[in-house]
């Protein structure tokens, strides 16, 4: 079997077409190197150098093997260098959950962010609710996701990262759409569309608070999961709804926001992972996370 040590040896011969300058630039002495190289051809079966007191020759066969003998040294290289990169974290592969609300804004622009800072580090997305994310960190599917809430884990970290005010999302025409800012009781007995208590559970919970605090009674007429899809009924007039600010990235045309006053309720984003991960990239992309939200 031939070694890389008896390559790069041949390829230093090969280049130099000289055994003396050759070792001189392998940093080792004549004869060993003529060794490394009678050990290459004798495991090849060919002789690669025709030698003389003061220069060699490639034969054909070592013409040919040369340009082989080079890919391989490179692609050993290139392993070697990955391997190296991997183990400290500077590159592998992450697969990263997110719900998608954070997908307007916030998740791609820490994507564009992680892409400049992180180049060698695919990632890998997966949308999930918040608490399919919990479950799928601590079964190894995700290795970190952002999620709307805390849910119970022995093992599942949480960094708050990013907090989000609550708007009114109108039909344009609506009566309500020519005031510059509502509270709370501008919805009640108003057809509102709220989130799925089932699929939306965390946006649910916050509205419905609000609404009771302030003893106002919407009337529901639609409850959806998905931002985009109440949105989308705003849009065609049905209603109106409570969303988080970052949904105005949607930009859908007939639907205006403005700024809920005595909401006291804020949307929250987590970073959440599991500490024992031996994903090498993970610590990495998580303090890059970090330092972005911050």
């Amino acid at each position: 079997m031939m070694e890389l040590h008896q390559l790069r040896c041949f390829v230093a011969v090969a280049e130099e077409l000289h055994f003396g300058r050759a070792a001189v630039r392998l940093h080792m002495t004549q004869p060993p190197l003529s060794r490394q190289i009678q050990l290459l051809e004798h495991s090849l079966g060919v002789l690669l150098l025709e030698r003389t007191n003061r220069q060699a020759r490639l034969t054909p066969a070592g013409q040919n093997f040369l340009e082989d003998a080079r890919r391989i040294l490179q692609i050993a290289e290139s392993a070697s260098q990955s391997a190296r990169r991997i183990a400290h974290g500077e590159a592998g592969r992450l697969t990263l959950g997110f719900t998608a609300v954070g997908a307007y804004s916030l998740i791609p622009q820490l994507l564009v962010h992680a892409a400049e800072v992180l180049p060698g580090i695919d990632l890998e997305l997966s949308e999930r609710v918040s608490l399919g994310q919990v479950h799928a960190l601590e079964t190894g599917m995700i290795d970190v996701g952002f999620v709307r809430q805390v849910m119970p884990s022995a093992r599942v970290e949480y960094v708050l990262i990013h907090r989000e005010p609550f708007v009114a999302a109108l039909p344009a025409g609506h009566p309500l759409a020519v005031k510059a800012e509502l509270g709370p009781h501008d919805f009640d007995q108003q057809p509102f569309i709220m989130y799925s208590e089932s699929e939306g559970r965390y946006f649910h919970d916050r509205i419905a608070n609000l609404f009771a605090r302030h003893q106002v009674q919407p009337q529901y007429i639609h409850q959806l999961g998905q931002t985009h899809s109440i949105i989308g009924l705003v849009n065609v007039g049905l209603g109106i709804a409570v969303v988080p600010a970052s949904a105005q990235a949607l930009h859908m045309e007939q639907v205006v926001f403005r700024p809920l006053v005595q909401t006291e309720q804020e949307a929250e984003m987590f970073l959440a992972y599991c500490s024992d991960n031996p994903n090498p990239v993970l610590a990495e992309f998580v303090e890059v996370a970090r330092r972005f939200f911050a």
